[in-house]
């Protein structure tokens, strides 16, 4: 509505004026023309950072384009680059915001950047920064068979997820097939072996499938009848050789005989074999009544490896099933075939080794915190497992260093690996430490992995696995301990904690005892830990009988026999008075017999064999325990008769000792012994840093025997795997 002006208005108007804006503002008037308006661009904020940004994952934010002014804008922008998209910038801005989309999706790590410019004709210039950090999706740890682990986006956690019944799965076993997975695991049919000989064992190898062994000798009646095999129709019995024993009575005027398949009493003509040889002493033959026997001789060394004079660490050894020699240390690098005249070296230098799986098992190889499988022949790895790799998320409990502390072997296609490492935040001179379980299969893949954790093992006093063995079954034992020093070799102290897991490396009880640390053996439901006076039952830990200390105990299927009291395998150990060797009923461990050497012998070493006398004869095979005594300062092998206690023989050995015989291996008729080395035997790793003797002798009719558990397992830091092959042939 307009306003007319009269005369006396016009007078007051430089007062009212002024007036009216003062108070009023600009009170009844018309607003003048848009006569040379102007536009101004603008943006809702000057820059947009991004938060951090997995790969392959699109992040987007909001920013408004408005006028400032009221003429409206055409504006022309520039171009961004990936990994930066922008979606709805306007070409014409009015009056009314326009929302502006901004995209973040990088597809490869790194920090990104970009400028964004807009410039309006008329209207000034704006600029908006981007900017942007890629992160990688972070590696899941290594699902174990039959799961998957996927990185959840929204909890920024890893996931693991069972897979569905019936998905084919590998199983790290080349003895199963048909493979599905069924409740978690990976199961399957076990492959069928068959060469259609009865005189062989088929067996099947985890990773090479397949194979044909000689099967064990056929029994005989134990009278005058032995075993023989048709490769057809398999076991049966044939009439024992003439003139074979078969009774008590031996002597050469009155002997149980077999004569054409029965046994009778004869009076043995002169000439007759009234004595089996032993490995130092020919056979014996009758003179009139006397059995003469040839004076024993004492073995001689038919091969030598001095690691003193070569200046390696070598101090711990491997004899194959065909006899060969393999050595090895602590960060040494591991000597194959060493009694060969051009023995490999393998390249990378290995804590400890053992074998598995007809190959070498090596831990910390090639470097710290792996285990690898290596081929015999040329020592390349047939597979390298790193936990590191596999679970990142159990190095992250870490302050990055992982090194190995035991291998154990738990069946063909499982073996446990325990894992060392600093705990985070610490750094590597602290005493504190953390471990982790992994259970491998054949093949090297992950079955499970576990951080282990007990009061005891978050103590800072190194908390140390110093015993770790396995049984027929497969299930895991693993004992912990603190050390009395800082430095390799360990020497453990007490208590020691048990931990007992099945063969899929889950818990199945645990126990403190108030012994220290020290190795472990077993037997038919029976852990047997070195320093204690009492085994304790696998199935859940309690304890059972009341012996002298086990030591490194040794056992058939029937009898037990522990380390001889007071003995050593230290280099400063002794002098000893340990005249007896003793054996226990299995599994109820009452006495059963006693073994006495004469006055002034004594046992010198806690490393006692099993061995087997070679097939032959109605009586089949029979089981010794082999240890070793001082007669004078010559180191002596004795040899006993598990069955009864009674001895089977006594061999000098023909050297100069430097230390007593701290270790020794049997082979197909031969033993390896060690001495010389200087460092702690009964500690972890033993002998560590020591530069060691390696001696072969011959031991014509014996071979190592496989109960519980073979002979290369048999030494120390080697983990114990109970054997059930051939367990119960032998008494």
């Amino acid at each position: 509505m307009g306003c007319t002006k009269t005369a006396v208005e016009a007078m007051w108007v430089p007062f009212l004026a002024g007036l009216m804006a003062a108070v009023l503002g600009a009170g009844c008037h018309e607003d003048p023309p848009l006569v040379g308006a102007q536009g101004r661009l603008r943006l809702s904020v000057e820059t947009v950072a991004f938060p951090r940004t997995y790969v392959g994952v699109t992040r987007q934010e909001t920013v408004r384009v408005f006028n400032a002014g009221r003429a409206p804008l055409t504006v022309t922008w520039t171009q961004v680059d990936a990994p930066f998209t922008i979606e709805g910038l306007p070409s014409q801005v009015g009056t009314n915001e326009v929302e502006v989309r901004v995209r973040f999706a990088p597809s490869a790590p790194g920090m990104y950047s970009a400028t964004l410019t807009g410039t309006a004709s008329g209207g000034g210039t704006v600029t908006l920064s981007l900017a942007g950090e890629g992160v990688a999706i972070p590696t899941c740890p290594t699902p174990v068979a039959c799961h998957s682990s996927t990185f959840d986006l929204e909890t920024e956690r890893c996931v693991e997820k069972q897979l569905p019944d019936g998905t084919q799965c590998d199983p790290g076993n080349a003895c199963l097939v048909e493979t599905v997975c069924t409740a978690g695991r990976c199961k399957g049919r076990e492959r069928v072996c068959d060469d259609g000989n009865a005189c062989t064992t088929d067996v099947c190898n985890p990773l090479d499938g397949c194979q044909s062994v000689p099967a064990p000798p056929c029994p005989g009646d134990g009278v005058c009848q032995v075993g023989t095999c048709d490769p057809v129709t398999g076991c049966g019995l044939a009439k024992a050789p003439d003139g074979t024993f078969c009774g008590a009575r031996r002597g050469c005027e009155v002997a149980d005989i077999c004569v054409d398949g029965s046994c009778t009493v004869q009076d043995l003509p002169d000439g007759f074999v009234c004595a089996s040889a032993t490995p130092c002493q020919g056979e014996g033959r009758c003179n009139g009544p006397v059995c003469e026997r040839p004076a024993p001789t004492a073995l001689a060394s038919e091969w030598t490896f001095d690691a003193d004079e070569r200046a390696v660490e070598l101090h711990d050894m491997m004899i194959w099933p065909d006899g060969t020699v393999t050595l090895s240390g602590f960060f040494g690098r591991p000597l194959h075939d060493a009694a060969n005249d051009t023995p490999l070296e393998v390249s990378d230098p290995a804590r400890r080794c053992m074998l598995w799986n007809a190959r070498l098992l090596c831990m910390d190889s090639p470097r710290q915190g792996q285990v690898s499988l290596l081929e015999k022949t040329t020592g390349v790895a047939r597979w390298t497992f790193t936990l590191a790799a596999a679970r990142p998320d159990l190095e992250a409990k870490t302050n990055g260093t992982v090194f190995m502390a035991r291998l154990a072997v738990m069946a063909p296609d499982r073996l446990a690996a325990l894992f060392e490492a600093y705990p985070a935040a610490q750094d590597n001179s602290t005493l504190c430490r953390t471990y982790f379980l992994v259970v491998l299969d054949a093949k090297g893949g992950l079955v499970s992995a576990a951080h282990l954790t007990d009061p005891l093992l978050e103590q800072c006093n190194h908390p140390h696995p110093f015993g770790l063995a396995s049984d027929v079954t497969g299930d895991l034992y693993v004992t912990f301990s603190p050390t009395v020093n800082t430095g390799a070799p360990l020497m453990p102290g007490s208590p020691t904690l048990v931990m007992a897991y099945s063969s899929d490396g889950v818990e199945r009880w645990r126990r403190m005892m108030s012994i220290g640390g020290g190795e472990l053996g077993l037997v038919r439901g029976l852990l047997l830990p070195e320093l204690s006076s009492t085994a304790l039952r696998t199935q859940d830990g309690t304890e059972v009988g009341t012996l002298p200390v086990l030591g490194r105990a040794v056992a058939t299927r029937q009898v037990l026999v522990p380390s001889p009291a007071g003995t050593s395998v230290n280099p400063d150990a002794g002098p000893f008075d340990s005249r007896e060797l003793r054996g226990y009923t299995v599994p109820d461990l009452s006495p059963a017999w006693t073994y006495r050497l004469q006055e002034g012998q004594s046992f010198v070493s806690k490393e006692l064999r099993l061995a087997e006398t070679l097939p032959g004869g109605s009586e089949g095979v029979e089981a010794l325990v082999l240890g070793f005594m001082n007669s004078g300062t010559s180191p002596t092998l004795v040899g006993v008769r598990t069955k009864d206690g009674s001895e089977a023989f006594q061999c000098a050995l023909s050297y100069t000792p430097r230390t007593m015989p701290q270790l020794f291996e049997l082979g197909p008729e031969s033993l390896v012994l060690m001495d010389g080395a200087r460092t702690c035997g009964e500690c972890d790793p033993p002998f560590a840093y020591s530069r060691a003797r390696f001696q072969r002798f011959p031991l014509r009719g014996l071979r190592p025997a496989e109960a519980p558990w073979p002979g290369t397992f048999g030494g120390p830091g080697h983990g114990h795997h109970e054997s059930p092959v051939r367990g119960s042939s032998a008494p």
